[in-house]
């Protein structure tokens, strides 16, 4: 279920059965024009990532707005409004937090996040055609949705 009202709408009657909430880490920044296509392009894949994963799994997972950040923001500081957000969570049904990214410098803070990183390498590039890049984000689709089963197999 996608943070939309129709969604939600059926969310609240559903809310019993959606255990699991996935929060993607937005990284933006506008002091460094060399990279901010690069960082646009990765949003953009990650914003596909997200779609396709709520498609696989509409109805158990509901996906949380998107959470930005600037890049040069102090981690630890960021951390603490992150958990903030889990804390919130947690008055919901929700047994799983998972994080997005495609920064790998939230690594290194996950064990404080009081949810799941998943670490996204940038493996799609802009001078892919769309048909690859579809393939690659299907099969990282497929991939991360084998991860995320593997938690819910733990609770039965």
């Amino acid at each position: 279920m996608k943070w939309i009202q129709q969604d939600l709408q059926q969310y609240v009657q559903a809310k019993a059965y959606v255990d699991t909430i996935i929060v993607p880490l937005i990284p933006f920044h506008f002091s460094d024009d060399a990279s901010l296509e690069k960082d646009a392009f990765q949003r953009e894949v990650l914003s596909v990532f997200m779609r396709e994963l709520e498609k696989e799994f509409s109805g158990r997972i509901l996906l949380s707005p998107d959470y930005h950040y600037l890049k040069s923001a102090d981690k630890a500081e960021e951390v603490k409004r992150v958990r903030s957000w889990v804390e919130d969570s947690w008055a919901q049904p929700f047994h799983h937090i998972f994080f997005m990214t495609v920064d790998s410098s939230w690594k290194k803070f996950e064990q404080d996040m009081n949810g799941t990183l998943i670490w996204l390498p940038q493996i799609v590039t802009e001078s892919m055609q769309f048909s690859e890049r579809q393939s690659v984000v299907h099969s990282q689709v497929q991939q991360v949705g084998e991860f995320i089963r593997s938690y819910w197999e733990d609770d039965k």
